[in-house]
């Protein structure tokens, strides 16, 4: 299996908590959109907006001191859309030292846009002879 990197790590901090002590959904969720638009660059560079994100299940909470890994992978390359896969993993810091735990993951499409915020194609239409 080849070495995986992750797109960003971020340790998860007390201003992220919810009254639980947890981290809060949405500051994984913000974390997963941004993996996303860093995989998505990777195809081109362009400036790229969220369209949708399939379905995020949480299965594990993440906690204070957690460092979380959003790793990324590229599913499908469209015309003006492009869809990458986040998988979300906590490395845990208390109890446990150590202890990597999957957390989530969800396919995001986003949309490559200019400008004016319309889409642009990923790739340059091939010249039409």
């Amino acid at each position: 299996m080849a070495e995986r990197f992750a797109a960003i790590k971020v340790l998860m901090l007390p201003k992220d908590t919810n009254p639980m002590g947890t981290i809060f959904g949405g500051v994984i969720l913000s974390q997963l959109d941004l993996a996303s638009a860093v995989e998505a660059r990777k195809a081109a560079p362009h400036r790229y907006v969220t369209k949708s994100m399939r379905e995020v299940e949480f299965h594990q909470p993440v906690f204070v001191g957690d460092i979380v890994s959003f790793y990324t992978e590229t599913v499908r390359v469209g015309r003006t859309s492009i869809t990458v896969k986040v998988s979300v993993e906590a490395e845990r810091w208390g109890v446990g030292r150590g202890e990597r735990v999957f957390v989530t993951e969800a396919e995001v499409v986003l949309v490559a846009v200019d400008d004016t915020a319309r889409p642009v194609p990923i790739y340059p239409d091939p010249v039409q002879a």
